[in-house]
């Protein structure tokens, strides 16, 4: 039989997860519809808009544009419009948030 002092301990931690869990959608929650870029593991960066992910870490990119040279800039390179895309997670090797300020100058155009 487990002492009270665990079966608290385990109360406990079950809460500090779900905590983490909330925190963690939360964030992800935010960043829907925002511009995101990603570099994979060939050397392509996917430009579009962060629609979901799953628990293998696979993204989806809506409106998104393919680019087969790394760029600093969202806007540099010829673009491949790919529309909806699905990027494996293991193909994944960063992900950038276009910042605000970016955003709101890109739709006042």
């Amino acid at each position: 039989m487990a002492t009270e002092s665990e079966e608290n301990g385990t109360e406990m931690q079950t809460e500090v997860e779900e905590s983490a869990y909330s925190l963690a959608r939360c964030k992800l929650e935010n960043l829907l519809n925002k511009s995101m870029r990603i570099r994979m593991t060939d050397g392509r960066t996917l430009v579009g808009l962060f629609l979901c992910t799953d628990r293998d870490c696979n993204v989806i990119l809506g409106s998104a544009q393919e680019f087969l040279k790394s760029t600093d800039s969202f806007s540099q390179g010829e673009p491949r419009v790919l529309g909806l895309a699905m990027i494996p997670g293991h193909h994944v090797v960063s992900i950038e948030v276009e910042s605000e300020s970016l955003q709101t100058t890109t739709h006042g155009l």
